[in-house]
């Protein structure tokens, strides 16, 4: 409030000081007849010096004090009119001044008000970067964040896919060591849609790695769990990001889901400083790469980068899924989980429908399979695969392209 009444307070000190200035005028102001009256007796006084010089004669000495006595005459007729007048403008101006008086003190409230935040307290750096490191601290934990997640909608599995995938389970139950038997088990619970499994499964390899386990599996444990909790990078999460970008600080995923993370805790600017070192690293195909370029014009801004131009698209590279806007994101943080996820499938979708009537690069073709596969709908993805490589037989490297994105979602070998 403090703001408020301290803009109210200016307000009312400048319509005051508008007032005084129109009732009373401003200092040493005097009627223009009173000017004229002062030059015309002076012209009477240096009538009567040149006749004394010899300068004139008598006769025209008499002519032009006749002249300059009959404007004296008119400037005292107007002087007297103009003193006489002075009463009613001082109350037109102050009728004036108090209207200016309500209308700047109710006019900045009315806009203040409507666009302003009454009651809000000061927000100093040092007291939003306090409030974002203590939210990162007490934020909520995975099991929570699980808890909360909407279901993400999947299309019904294949039954013999799912015969495979319990005869998994059942080999990895019985053997506790096989650390290629949970790393199969990973990729597929996360293919059929069970995330909290996948990173279950993903977490066991990891410890059968025995301290060899790399960035990839890390950051690989990391997406899933990011993906179980609905799109959140719970605390845990962020443990395993940090062992991720321990051995590998230029790892993509680790890289995305860490900026990510800054951004739902407060932080843009650091987000904006990481997603900078994610697009020099990133690659043709990456399915960050899009949705990072979209964003990261608005966290330049907010790091206070007014001047920062995003790289180029790497070589190879094409616009497909078409990342969210300034505008999405300002939307997405008013909408529901659900109506996130449709938001997702939708532009999914626009991808897709694009594809069918217009063709596109093997990259687009693999970024659609692999966002199919990261929303569970393998369904779909595996008919995408299907039509990629009837479109893409007769181009070997770009069906490996497409082929490798496959792979990721579960619905090739």
């Amino acid at each position: 409030m403090v703001f408020t009444f301290v803009a109210l307070g200016l307000a009312a000190v400048i319509a005051a000081l508008l007032t005084v200035t129109l009732i009373r005028g401003r200092s040493g102001d005097e009627p223009p007849a009173a000017y004229d009256l002062r030059v015309y007796r002076e012209q009477l006084r240096e009538v009567d010096r040149d006749l004394a010089r010899g300068v004139i004669t008598e006769e025209e000495a008499g002519r032009i004090r006749t002249e300059v006595s009959r404007r004296v005459l008119e400037a005292d007729r107007k002087l007297k009119d103009q003193s006489g007048g002075t009463q009613a403008p001082r109350t037109v101006s102050l009728v004036t001044g108090t209207l200016v008086l309500a209308l700047l003190l109710g006019g900045a409230w009315a806009i203040y008000s409507r666009i302003g935040a009454p009651g809000f307290a000061d927000q100093p750096l040092k007291t939003r970067l306090a409030d974002a490191a203590e939210f990162r601290a007490e934020r909520m934990r995975q099991a929570q964040a699980e808890a909360e997640a909407p279901p993400i909608p999947m299309p019904p599995p294949d039954p013999e896919h799912l015969k495979l995938v319990d005869r998994l389970r059942a080999v990895v139950a019985e053997r506790g060591d096989d650390l290629r038997g949970f790393l199969l088990l990973a990729r597929n619970e996360a293919a059929l849609g069970n995330f909290d499994a996948a990173y279950a499964a993903q977490s066991k390899a990891i410890e059968l790695k025995d301290g060899r386990a790399t960035a990839e599996d890390y950051a690989t444990m990391a997406d899933m769990m990011v993906l179980a909790a609905g799109g959140y990078v719970s605390p845990e999460a962020e443990g395993v990001l940090e062992n991720a970008l321990n051995r590998d600080p230029r790892n993509g995923t680790a890289l995305y889901y860490w900026g990510l993370m800054h951004i739902q805790t407060g932080r843009p600017d650091i987000a904006f400083r990481v997603w900078r070192e994610l697009l020099s690293v990133s690659e043709a195909g990456d399915p960050w790469l899009e949705p990072v370029r979209n964003q990261i014009a608005d966290l330049a801004w907010y790091a206070g980068d007014d001047d920062y131009t995003p790289p180029p698209l790497p070589e190879g590279a094409a616009p497909g899924l078409r990342g969210p806007s300034a505008e999405d994101m300002e939307a997405a943080a008013e909408m529901t989980p659900e109506q996130r996820q449709e938001m997702i499938r939708n532009m999914v979708a626009g991808l897709s429908d694009r594809l069918a009537r217009q063709g596109g690069s093997p990259e687009e073709w693999a970024q659609l399979i692999r966002a199919l596969g990261i929303l569970g709908d393998t369904g779909q993805a595996g008919a995408i695969w299907a039509e990629a490589q009837q479109v893409f037989g007769p181009h070997p490297e770009a069906l490996d392209t497409v082929r490798a994105a496959a792979q990721a979602a579960g619905v090739a070998e």
